[in-house]
């Protein structure tokens, strides 16, 4: 695959210039076997501009479309990327290494985004209706929106921005994770053509893009899903011209075992929370509190589990987890473990690099944490999960809550006591006997550090427009009428 073979959505090829190889074409890797297979065109700041002129040229006209007819173009988006699916799959399996049948999954879940999306309501709200006034309410959106995407879920995030912020009235500009950008820079030339020119735009590029992208005078709401320290930068940078930010950040979400749980059952359904995506997912459970007494019971259990999982190339049918997406992150992970290990911890399976091509890392369980370990207070964000032992139910989960992070939190076991101790879970959602469950009609947000506003749903729709009310004073002769 080349870069002409993914390219013709944005007006992406550099210039014959002084100083365009800067912004010229891009390695992209396949992870599974660390090696470059494809070049993104690069996006100079001239072309940003242009694309962006564009972007606000086609806003009046997209705002004013009616809603029914908005609702109409999500529907062919979602029809669009359906048709494309396998070769939308097999792409997305090669440059960010999850298994094909997951791949296929997201494009599908991508897909049935747009149509979900295409059934919520912006309907105005009357607020006041008395004899002499009548104040009415609506959302209106705000103009350009720029969504930047993470690597781990390409499709799905980037579109979970592009369609409610479409079905609101905003014009979009997509930029991908430099890890992934092929599978973004597809979808555009994709709704390309089923959407109005102007209307979404994909453009491929790195952190210098990214900043351009924020600063951006045309762009009046920024949506970003990634770091911590990244959505800091964008939230500074949005700040100099008050544009409006949401912000899907990272995780370090604990699950807490309740006394009295039965470990077999729960032992394959926490292993599943944390491995999945090979642990790269912000809401994967990222530690596990279990009573003392019942401790080694789950970390052999979960051992086994991880001692016997498929890890390999993505494209292969019996992998169930593939590698993470880049070398930067590997040794991330692997240097975690590695200084647990330093400081008394015990892998009871897994713990060191795959030696094989491309960036792998087995699923690993560690015990034995020193207090203050790194592999419990920070996110690894890779298929590694630390077990923890406790004694006493309530210091647990103060020690579960003591973290800047605060995006969700699991509590598993007998469900009544389980509700009675949710309310105690500082984050943004609590599950009982589940983990990471999100859905397209329930909000999804982070506390502190997690993040600001929500995705999914009314609510997620709801950010990205703002509020207009109109105040109506009625004639005396308006107010006698019955």
């Amino acid at each position: 695959m080349n870069a002409q073979a993914v390219g013709p959505a944005v007006a992406v090829v550099p210039p014959s210039r002084p100083g365009a190889d800067r912004y010229g074409p891009a390695p992209v890797e396949n992870p599974a076997l660390g090696e470059v297979f494809a070049h993104t065109p690069g996006c100079t700041p001239e072309q940003l501009d242009a694309v962006l002129d564009d972007a606000a040229r086609a806003f009046p006209a997209w705002a004013a479309t009616p809603l029914e007819s908005r609702r109409e173009y999500l529907l062919a988006c979602h029809r669009a990327l359906l048709d494309a699916l396998e070769p939308m799959a097999e792409l997305l399996t090669r440059e960010q290494g999850k298994p094909l049948r997951h791949a296929r999954a997201e494009i599908r879940l991508a897909a049935d985004w747009f149509a979900h999306t295409a059934r919520l309501e912006l309907a105005p709200e009357r607020l006041v209706d008395e004899p002499a006034a009548r104040v009415d309410l609506e959302r209106v959106p705000y103009g350009v929106v720029a969504a930047v995407a993470p690597s781990n879920y390409p499709v799905l995030l980037a579109v979970c921005k592009i369609a409610p912020a479409l079905l609101a009235g905003n014009t979009v500009v997509l930029k991908p994770s430099p890890d992934t950008p092929l599978s973004g820079l597809t979808m555009g030339r994709i709704l390309a053509q089923v959407l109005p020119e102007g209307t979404f735009t994909v453009v491929a590029g790195g952190a210098e893009l990214g900043a351009r992208l924020t600063v951006h005078p045309t762009v009046r709401l920024v949506s970003f899903t990634g770091s911590v320290d990244a959505g800091r930068a964008i939230a500074r940078q949005a700040a100099s011209d008050l544009k409006r930010i949401v912000l899907e950040l990272g995780g370090n979400d604990p699950a807490v075992v309740l006394p009295g749980t039965d470990i077999a059952d729960v032992a394959p359904r926490l292993f599943a929370a944390a491995m999945t995506n090979s642990g790269q997912f912000c809401a994967a459970v990222k530690r596990v509190y279990v009573p003392r007494g019942r401790y080694r019971r789950l970390a052999d259990a979960m051992a086994e589990l991880a001692r016997t999982a498929v890890v390999g190339d993505g494209l292969d049918a019996a992998t169930e987890y593939g590698p993470l997406v880049n070398q930067a992150q590997l040794d991330r992970v692997a240097g975690m473990v590695d200084e647990a290990v330093a400081t008394g911890a015990r892998v009871l399976a897994g713990g060191r690099i795959l030696d094989r091509p491309g960036h792998f890392y087995p699923p690993t369980v560690v015990t034995d944490l020193a207090p203050g370990s790194r592999l419990e207070e920070e996110e690894q964000f890779g298929p590694v999960v630390p077990v923890i032992p406790y004694d006493d139910l309530d210091r647990v989960l103060d020690r579960a809550n003591a973290s800047p992070y605060g995006l969700g939190c699991s509590l598993w076991g007998d469900e009544e006591r389980a509700r009675a101790l949710a309310g105690r879970a500082s984050c943004g959602t609590v599950w009982i006997n589940t983990h990471g469950a999100l859905r397209h009609d329930v909000p999804f947000g982070g506390h502190r550090h997690s993040g600001i506003g929500v995705e999914y749903g009314d609510r997620g729709l709801a950010e990205y427009t703002q509020l207009k009310v109109h105040h109506t004073a009625l004639r005396q002769a308006d107010r006698e009428m019955p």
